[in-house]
């Protein structure tokens, strides 16, 4: 943390206690943000912080986006996906985007006017994006795109959707390329149903299918097709590094709220904190925490100064998550009863922690990817 940084972190808990926190039950009613609260995060600078300033960004590197994901983490927001829109979409398109589809594309999503996604997996491929059946044939200046994708997360307000399609015949990987569609009148283009999740209710998660849809060649991520899978794999240590820098804050989070109850609720005459084995799952739980997020600092660092390899992000994203579901259930645990109601923050977070270890890519090829490494 440097000084910059810390006021970007007021700034952002600022933010985040007034405009998101409140509304976080109505979100999850509806399923999905306020599309108005991308603008308002996009007004004070918050999205796409680490993209160049050329372009309409912060101009800051990953430890800026760090700190407004650790926010989110520290008040259990399952809601906004911030994560998808900055540190993701984002980087995808100003790592391989021409310089007119970056000056058209990176402004609108630093400002809130474009909300972006990713579009990889489909109803019957996971973890294993050489399986895409997604495909997009070029058709003099334009590809025509048909296929479906699903689990897609700002699938509901998204103006801008980067879609995994396979441009070729070529086995596996080989085919694979990485096109931007912008969605606002785009024939061809629809939104499914909105999927019915256990937990993280508040994010915006739904279907998407592609009929002949027609999208300009000029579309295409990178110089040449066939280079999706080579893109993908360069993106997503920061993806990956993403979730674990949430995962870390909300285990911490989780033992701050356990501790807090467990020194107002009594059973027996005493407080929950003067039994031995409650004092025992929090120090433990404490030193988990800290011996977690004392990791995860480490890998920022490392992805800053660009030495971050793919194993050790795996590392990162599958032992946070991992902690992170461990930790959460030990801390509902002792809220007895009231930890299993939705009304108290411990219990949402119990539900929402579960996908942490399934998307970004499951917890079992993170630990495939790091024994290749061996």
């Amino acid at each position: 943390m440097t000084e910059e940084l810390e006021q970007l972190q007021d700034l952002t808990r600022t933010f985040l206690a007034k405009e998101s926190e409140p509304n976080h039950e109505r979100w999850t009613e509806q399923h999905a943000v306020d599309r108005e609260f991308w603008n308002k995060a996009g007004e004070i600078g918050l999205l796409c912080i680490s993209c160049p300033t050329e372009y309409g960004g912060g101009g800051g590197t990953f430890a800026h986006e760090a700190v407004v994901l650790r926010e989110q983490g520290y008040i259990a927001d399952d809601c906004w996906s911030y994560q998808v829109h900055s540190p993701i979409v984002a980087h995808y398109i100003n790592a391989y985007g021409s310089h007119e589809r970056k000056q058209r594309w990176l402004p609108k999503l630093a400002s809130g006017e474009f909300v972006g996604a990713i579009a990889m997996t489909e109803p019957g491929t996971g973890s294993d994006l050489q399986a895409v059946r997604t495909t997009a044939r070029r058709d003099g200046d334009h590809y025509v795109i048909n296929g479906a994708k699903t689990f897609i997360t700002n699938g509901t307000h998204c103006d801008l959707v980067i879609i995994v399609a396979r441009t070729s015949d070529a086995p596996g990987s080989k085919g694979l390329s990485l096109i931007v569609a912008e969605t606002c009148d785009l024939d061809g283009f629809e939104r499914g149903r909105v999927l019915q999740k256990i937990g993280a209710m508040g994010t915006d998660t739904r279907e998407l299918a592609f009929t002949d849809m027609r999208v300009p060649a000029e579309n295409l991520l990178g110089d040449q097709e066939g280079q999706g899978f080579v893109q993908l794999m360069r993106q997503l240590p920061q993806e990956r590094l993403s979730i674990a820098v949430q995962a870390a804050a909300a285990a911490e989070h989780a033992v701050d709220l356990a501790i807090a109850y467990a020194k107002v609720r009594t059973a027996f005459g005493r407080t929950l904190l003067e039994f031995q084995n409650t004092r025992f799952v929090l120090a433990e739980c404490r030193t988990e925490a800290l011996a977690l997020r004392t990791f995860i600092d480490h890998c920022i660092a490392e992805h800053v100064a660009g030495r971050l390899d793919g194993a050790t992000a795996s590392m990162a994203k599958y032992l946070a998550t991992d902690k992170e579901c461990e930790i959460v259930d030990r801390c509902l645990q002792i809220f007895g009863g009231y930890g299993y109601m939705t009304e108290y923050p411990i219990a949402r977070m119990y539900a929402a922690a579960r996908v942490q270890k399934i998307y970004g890519g499951t917890n079992e090829i993170m630990k495939e990817l790091i024994a290749r490494s061996l």
